[in-house]
């Protein structure tokens, strides 16, 4: 049973956000003070869950349960799933203009740094980007890795581009679709947040269609392009070519090596 001075604790920090049948525990706002190049900038920093990531989780009534929610945690090995959250930067609620990355989850670029792709400078610096613009969001999205296909399935993808396949064609032969990422809870809580217009931090065109197509006030895009080298050439130009990325001119002319 949980303490009931720890449910009304945590109480005012979790939000639930409906959607459809199922629902999102929203945690946060937290204060988490970043360092970005020997700069520290404060965050905000959000997580979320789905209800039915947690097993025996009840979608109705208990969804709004508070002390439900916190005694549902140390069961249900959450260490094991995946979940996303979200870095907010300045008044993102209420500024007119603000800045928004949802930025997929990449083990090997955002935690080891590979150069394989361009993920980990994304990352950074769109975060960068955030902070210098005064008000935005960077939403972590956990369930994308390799473009939603999984990290061991991402591996075997790499094994397959060694081979010679590009990074669309690893992804179909191995039975994904080009891309499998969804969106739709990243946008519910980018709703719970903020009803005012975005700016989208992105080179992607399917993204920014996930946006419109939620109904979600869009007015602008600014592209990340950045970190080409060698060793993720190919696998740029092919986000261009074969998943129809916005393009920023010859991806060859910025190679320097």
């Amino acid at each position: 049973m949980i303490n009931p001075k720890i449910a009304a604790a945590l109480q005012n920090h979790i939000q639930i956000v409906p959607t459809g049948e199922k629902s999102i525990y929203l945690v946060g706002p937290i204060r988490l003070p970043v360092n970005l190049d020997g700069e520290t900038v404060v965050f905000q920093w959000y997580c979320w869950l789905r209800c039915d990531s947690m097993p025996g989780a009840d979608c109705g009534d208990r969804s709004y349960d508070h002390a439900a929610i916190i005694e549902m945690l140390s069961s249900s090995n959450l260490a094991e799933a995946q979940q996303s959250s979200v870095l907010v930067y300045g008044d993102f609620k209420e500024s007119p203009d603000a800045l928004i990355r949802m930025h997929s989850i990449c083990h090997t670029g955002d935690i080891f740094g590979s150069k394989r792709c361009d993920c980990g400078y994304q990352l950074k610096q769109s975060m960068k980007m955030i902070a210098a613009h005064g008000s935005g969001a960077l939403f972590y999205l956990a369930n994308h890795e390799g473009r939603g296909i999984g990290l061991f399935s991402k591996a075997m993808a790499y094994v397959l581009q060694e081979q010679g396949l590009d990074t669309v064609e690893a992804n179909l032969e191995l039975g994904f679709e080009d891309d499998m990422r969804n969106y739709d809870d990243a946008i519910a809580v980018l709703n719970q947040l903020r009803q005012l217009p975005v700016t989208l931090i992105t080179n992607n065109p399917r993204k920014l269609d996930a946006l419109q197509r939620s109904g979600a006030e869009v007015s602008g895009r600014v592209p990340l392009w950045g970190d080409i080298s060698e060793f993720n050439e190919k696998y740029l130009q092919t986000k261009v070519d074969r998943s129809g990325h916005f393009g920023s001119g010859p991806l060859t002319q910025v190679i320097t090596d």
